[in-house]
């Protein structure tokens, strides 16, 4: 398989002859693929982007642009790639294994967390099989992720000691599912939609704050 990894490193030039996936997200490095509230996302996917860039979080986000390149391709695109913090005892510099995410904007309307009930995680099943053929495309080195943004309805909610983000008047609270889990315990959802999702106990089995997956 070759490589179509994108390793950030700054300054470096680019080959002469690039993979595809080097030749449409470009050279690597960046915080942001954009300017905060940047048109072309939802709501969900800029409050994500914004919580990377305030964690200094280093990502490359699938623009318009980049959409566009995709959109001559039959798999469909994800958001963002994402590059972990090395461990503080890390000498080096990479960290780990580099996050393909998927950002789906889901929400929240309970009033507490200890349970972690009342969380929607539904994709379709193009979702799927556009992670899935990434996730083989970028090959080792790389994880498949589905980041449900939850944005939180109610005023009053005990977030059970979660972190939350507030952004644009909202509150949103980020868990992350990997892609190979979800397809481990996928149960379909509607027929005519083609929707999937989890059952509840392997949302609470599976699901984790984005947090674990980048610090």
């Amino acid at each position: 398989m070759k490589d179509f990894s994108l390793n950030p490193v700054r300054g470096s030039k680019p080959a002469r002859r690039t993979s595809p996936a080097r030749r449409t997200f470009g050279q690597a490095g960046l915080w942001v693929g954009g300017e905060k509230g940047s048109n072309g996302v939802n709501h969900y996917e800029r409050a994500f982007g914004n919580w990377l860039t305030d964690n200094r979080i280093q990502h490359i986000a699938v623009d318009d642009q980049k959409r566009a390149v995709f959109g001559r391709s039959k798999i469909k695109s994800f958001d963002f790639l994402l590059y972990p913090r090395p461990p503080a005892s890390c000498q080096r510099q990479e960290g780990g294994q580099i996050i393909i995410a998927e950002v789906k904007g889901r929400k929240f309307k309970g009033t507490g967390f200890a349970k972690l009930t009342g969380f929607e995680c539904w994709v379709t099943a193009e979702d799927i099989a556009g992670l899935t053929k990434w996730q083989e495309v970028f090959g080792p080195g790389h994880t498949a992720v589905f980041v449900f943004a939850y944005k939180i309805e109610n005023i009053d909610v005990d977030f059970d000691g979660r972190d939350v983000y507030d952004f644009d008047a909202n509150r949103y609270v980020f868990f992350a599912i990997k892609l190979d889990d979800y397809r481990r315990f996928i149960k379909r959802r509607s027929p005519k939609w083609q929707t999937v999702t989890l059952p509840a106990d392997k949302f609470r089995q599976c699901a984790v704050q984005i947090q674990k997956l980048l610090f």
